[in-house]
């Protein structure tokens, strides 16, 4: 966290708390076939696509202890399970460098699958009064698609919110290039002079 910019650890407060306050406030009261959506863990895998594996867990573990503050439940069950979803969110990104436009799509649904299923399992195992049947099956299968149809949008607004605090990388760097006017990183050096030479020559 020590590479991370002021201006960054600022947003990404900002973004943790107005997250959680707008889950709770207003996407808790509606419905969707019969679940409500969870912003939450799509905002933490988001944030691990966009930041890497350590400030993705950083930022799970607060959010989640935030979550289990305003929902009354044990602290840390939360954080235990956003923790592992931002850093595996971050060891995709570092590791594969994922470019498809579908990659927040697959990972939100893979997160809201291991938050829905990771939460019954630590009930069960805390001995909470929450039974395995098949209606709480298909409550999570329905969240995970009402959370993979939002994963898209909820991952460019926290793209946006991030984008100009983000630490420069190289990769941004090649993209930033190529998309105005510079050479391809796909290019070898001598086709890159034999580029120059010719805009020289004309």
């Amino acid at each position: 966290m020590s590479a991370l910019s002021a201006r960054l650890i600022l947003r990404l407060a900002l973004l943790a708390i107005a997250t959680v306050v707008v889950q709770d406030a207003v996407v808790s009261q509606i419905s969707l076939f019969g679940v409500t959506a969870d912003l939450t863990v799509l905002m933490v895998a988001s944030v691990g696509l966009l930041t890497g594996s350590l400030t993705g867990a950083v930022l799970g573990f607060f959010t989640g202890l935030m979550v289990d503050t305003v929902l009354l439940q044990t602290l840390g069950i939360t954080s235990l399970l956003y923790i592992a979803i931002g850093y595996w969110a971050g060891r995709l990104r570092e590791l594969r460098d994922p470019a498809h436009g579908l990659v927040p799509m697959a990972a939100g649904a893979a997160a809201t699958a291991f938050a829905g299923v990771g939460m019954a399992l630590l009930q069960f195992l805390l001995g909470v009064q929450a039974p395995v049947s098949l209606l709480l099956a298909q409550q999570i299968f329905v969240t995970v698609l009402v959370n993979t149809l939002l994963s898209l949008p909820i991952y460019a607004v926290v793209r946006r919110v991030l984008w100009t605090a983000l630490p420069d990388d190289p990769r941004r760097r090649r993209r930033r290039a190529y998309t105005t006017g510079g050479l391809s990183p796909l290019q070898s050096p001598s086709a890159q002079r034999a580029g120059q030479l010719n805009r020289s020559g004309r």
